[in-house]
């Protein structure tokens, strides 16, 4: 076989220090050095935004840019601060960082005033507050370790959450106080519940009234939840760390709402929550205060409104779907004139469409992704007509606008006449920012390095469902220079696209079709922007369809490259859901994939969570047949092809159990695999070392095993 990876340059030791492997490792794939998290100031003077200082830096500091001039200002920057280390996060900040796939340090998020004149801030469990006129950052004399700290309408106090205890704190640093007690070690006020924040993307657990009178806060009793210990075995000396997991079938946690007077008072919010124990989010404006809520099953989603005087609720909005209603990042919000903005499954169309006061206002074919604000009565969104891109959009009264063009995937926000547009596209690498002001365009750089790879990505719809699939071969390689072992590269499950109209996604990729692969990416039935039918065909089997699109893929990308592609050599891997994939592949269709890498998998869906896992496979009491069949460890006896898994033992998310008992099933049914443990490594791999290592060592492990016999 021809070496591609010597032709390439990436394989001689000169060129090693700037390899790809060890350049996204240390750049977190790229993603440092890019601005993000953009607030626009309500007088539109002022665009307030995260950033680190290079590519290769992981201490992001707080910026602004001047909508007059576009002059951009670094107001808070941690290594000006004489804070000490990352070590000394508090818990609950550890935690949001993983479920938010954090990869960076330094000021990771923050909090405005609605003047946006004062932003807070944490540094090592410590509270900052930093004034966006002077750039002056202060120390509020907080009680430490500081969690999720936000500042009142007005910036006069500063709600926090300090050892599961919602405090306050006014703005000069006087008065810090608990807002209430939490009644047991079990119970907190203030904080998300695991599956709010792993699945329904509520990283909050705390919201003020407009007139910074009041705080909503969520009180979770984690009693009823069962306890699982994560244990480090390289260190034996350390204690096991205990976390609450609901895993499907289980407890969760008992989330209740509770309105919290500044000056004292308490008023419980009264809904039925033996009905609809899910509080997916809230939302509070000058037209009042919303709340959505969801039954386990999650075949409704009921938006309910809240009477702050005594906590009483009515119905606002109730969302049915036989099979489940869906969570769209960015709702509720209502217009200006108080009207509701919703996204509901329009079946007939087989659309996810946008609604104002319960009429639909996109067209049939244009999928919504996500609801991103309301700027007087003109809504801000995201939406999909090609599943491969993601585009901006603003709706008023004159109809649907496109505000962006080409191919790419596209975000952005708005206040009044200023916009801040962000792309990444197809024909260029990194992020592309800029502020659309009335003084005119202001670029925002990105400080993010260039990829020392320049992807060459074909993208196909392939078989009778058009799977939008990607196909890369390697550098220089032309027809004649013989058949390569193909490599499956999927995620392939829920809420997530690997074919996307983006060049830096495809930057991996093309690294590993320069190692000597034709790489294949597809999306099939079940991921986003599709329609519903085409979401829910995975419903109570996740495994049937899944693995079908995959090979339909494989087979189609194959027919179009008979030259590149050997399919007696065919490897797949994948991480988390793509990970199950992967041994999914190599357990049900031997005849098919020769080896497999599973990355963390889900090996026992009972082990996964509640909201997740019921919402596709249902209760496991109730259809245990749709675990059993989606179960890698019911399957481990058919395992006839190499198999390596990776799982990092400090995983709270996947747990590492899932890997030990495939491993476990495996070795009992006589069945040769490899298990490669990544100690401290959480479900992301950001440590350097171990993300560029990793690459090499799969790579080999492929190459090794395609090449027997």
């Amino acid at each position: 076989m021809r070496d591609f990876a010597s032709e390439t340059g990436l394989a001689d030791s000169d060129a090693m220090s700037i390899s790809y492997p060890r350049q996204s490792a240390r750049t977190r794939r790229f993603s440092l050095g890019v601005p993000r998290a953009f607030q626009i100031a309500p007088d539109e003077s002022r665009v307030a935004f995260l950033r680190t200082r290079a590519g290769d830096d992981p201490v992001t500091c707080l910026w602004t840019l001047d909508t007059a001039t576009g002059e951009e200002r670094c107001v808070a920057d941690p290594a000006a601060l004489d804070v000490p280390g990352e070590e000394n996060l508090p818990a609950e900040e550890r935690a949001r960082r993983e479920r938010a796939r954090e990869q960076a340090g330094g000021i990771v998020g923050y909090a405005t005033d609605r003047s946006m004149r004062q932003a807070v801030f944490t540094l090592a469990g410590r509270l900052y507050v930093a004034d966006l006129d002077t750039a002056l950052v202060r120390e509020l004399p907080a009680r430490a370790p500081v969690f999720d700290p936000r500042p009142d309408p007005a910036g006069r106090r500063v709600a926090y959450v300090s050892d599961r205890t919602l405090r306050l704190i006014e703005i000069d640093g006087t008065g810090d106080r608990a807002l209430v007690q939490p009644e047991s070690d079990q119970i907190s006020y203030g904080l998300a519940e695991f599956v709010a924040a792993e699945e329904m993307g509520r990283m909050r657990g705390h919201w003020w009234s407009p007139d910074g009178g009041t705080l909503l806060a969520a009180r979770v009793d984690e009693t009823p939840v069962q306890r699982w210990h994560i244990a480090d075995p390289a260190n034996p000396d350390a204690a096991p760390a205990e976390i609450a997991y609901p895993a499907a079938g289980t407890p969760n946690a008992m989330v209740s709402l509770v309105l919290l007077k500044v000056d004292g008072g308490r008023v419980d919010v009264d809904w039925d929550r033996g009905m609809f124990p899910y509080v997916v989010t809230a939302a509070w404006d000058r037209h009042g205060l919303l709340i959505v809520v969801q039954p386990r099953d999650q075949r409704v989603t009921r938006v309910l409104r809240v009477d702050p005087s005594n906590g009483d609720t009515s119905l606002v909005h109730n969302e049915h779907d036989p099979v489940w209603t869906e969570i769209v990042p960015g709702l509720p919000v209502r217009t200006a004139g108080g009207d509701l903005v919703w996204v509901t499954e329009d079946h007939a169309a087989d659309t996810r469409r946008l609604t104002v006061a319960g009429t639909p206002v996109t067209p049939p074919g244009m999928q919504i992704r996500s609801v991103l604000g309301v700027d007087g009565d003109a809504i801000l969104f995201t939406a999909s007509e090609e599943p491969t891109e993601v585009h901006l959009y603003s709706r008023d009264a004159s109809g649907v606008t496109k505000i962006t063009e080409g191919r790419g995937v596209f975000a952005g926000t708005r206040s009044g006449g200023t916009t801040v547009v962000t792309g990444s596209r197809l024909d260029r690498p990194g992020v592309e920012v800029e502020v659309r002001a009335p003084s005119g365009v202001h670029p925002v750089a990105s400080l993010a390095e260039t990829p020392v790879i320049t992807p060459r990505v074909e993208l196909l719809r392939t078989g009778d469902r058009e799977l939008r699939t990607a196909v890369l071969l390697p550098a220089g390689w032309k027809p004649g220079d013989g058949r390569l072992p193909v490599l499956m590269d999927p995620y392939g499950g829920p809420h997530a696209q690997r074919v996307l109209a983006v060049q830096r996604a495809y930057c991996e990729p093309q690294w590993l079709a320069d190692q000597g692969f034709a790489v294949v990416i597809a999306d099939g039935r079940g991921t986003p922007a599709r329609g519903p039918a085409w979401e829910r065909a995975v419903h109570g089997d996740f495994a049937e369809p899944v693995l079908e699109d995959q090979i339909t893929a494989l087979i189609e990308a194959a027919r179009r490259h008979p030259d590149a592609f050997d399919l007696d050599r065919v490897g797949i891997r994948g991480w988390s859901f793509g990970g199950w994939l992967a041994g999914l592949a190599v357990l049900r269709r031997p005849d098919v994939f020769h080896a497999g890498i599973a990355g963390a998998p889900v090996t026992d869906w009972r082990l996964y969570d509640t909201h997740y896992t019921e919402r596709y496979l249902g209760h496991p009491d109730e259809d245990p047949e749709h675990y059993a069949a989606n179960s890698l460890i019911e399957m481990a006896g058919e395992l006839k092809r190499p198999l390596m898994i990776i799982h990092g033992l400090a995983d709270d998310n996947v747990v590492a159990a899932h890997t030990l008992r495939l491993s476990s099933a495996l070795l009992a049914a006589g069945r040769p695999h490899t298990v490669l443990p990544l100690s401290g490594v959480t479900h992301m791999t950001p440590q350097e070392v171990v993300a560029e290592n990793l690459l090499h060592l799969q790579v080999d492990y492929l190459k090794q095993s395609l090449n027997r016999g």
